[in-house]
């Protein structure tokens, strides 16, 4: 839903100090999409001065309380070699804060299957394999969508010069059967390409939010503040954001 105002807040020089803390070691790891100029890999980002990303709703996949007091939204490649690193970080936050009810998961489809300059692709299935997210969520919900993104990132190799196309995609039906759902009308629904318009609508607010490779995750504050951390930020960093984060609201 969206971030509401809260009577508490955290200080400016609080959000400050954070966030200049976290762009400081912001690291990008993958190249740009063809709509920006190329990064290569391990330049340093400047700081953005405004997130131009959509409000956070109940159409989002939301793990955690959607009325979290700190939002971290995940822009995201299943393909990426640092997002399947930063996916059990990620759970492992969520682990720790979901159950108090303080920090929520927002995931965002950031598929790299656009050509570059040049023609090359750098993910060719990530496209497809976020509609796969897609068509378990309307199979199932909220809990199947995350049960599917949770096995295609424990399963999807990271797509290098020895596994060039990623995941074979005759998996993704077995995920789905993996996970509980109906693989015929999980297969009506890929083959339909049913979410190719949602998955692209995430694709251009991502763009319009800063990101320029994946994984590249926004934390809205209490007060609504949007911090970019970018790159497969290590847990202690993003914890040590989070704790800041929580104990300056009075």
């Amino acid at each position: 839903m969206d971030q509401q105002p809260h009577s508490s807040f955290v200080t400016l020089p609080g959000a400050i100090i954070i966030a200049g803390a976290l762009i400081a070691i912001a690291i990008i790891w993958v190249r740009k999409p063809v709509t920006t100029q190329p990064v290569t890999d391990g330049q340093q980002l400047p700081a953005t001065a405004q997130v131009n990303m959509r409000p956070v709703t109940s159409s989002d996949h939301i793990l955690g309380n959607p009325n979290a007091l700190v939002k971290i939204v995940e822009y995201s490649d299943t393909s990426c070699p640092f997002c399947k690193t930063f996916n059990p970080i990620m759970t492992r936050i969520m682990d720790e804060y979901g159950p108090t009810g303080k920090v929520a998961w927002i995931y965002r489809h950031f598929p790299l299957d656009k050509p570059d300059q040049n023609g090359y692709i750098l993910h060719k299935n990530s496209g497809r394999e976020a509609q796969a997210m897609e068509c378990a969520a309307s199979l199932g919900g909220n809990d199947k969508f995350w049960a599917y993104e949770k096995r295609l990132y424990e399963i999807t190799p990271s797509v290098t010069s020895q596994t060039p196309d990623g995941l074979d995609q005759k998996e993704l039906p077995e995920i789905a059967k993996f996970v509980g759902l109906d693989v015929v009308s999980f297969n009506e629904c890929l083959e339909s390409n049913q979410f190719k318009d949602k998955v692209e609508a995430d694709y251009t607010d991502g763009i319009n939010a800063g990101v320029s490779g994946t994984p590249y995750s926004v934390i809205i504050t209490p007060s609504g503040t949007k911090i970019p951390l970018v790159g497969a930020q290590p847990y202690q960093t993003i914890k040590s954001a989070l704790d800041a984060l929580v104990s300056e609201v009075k």
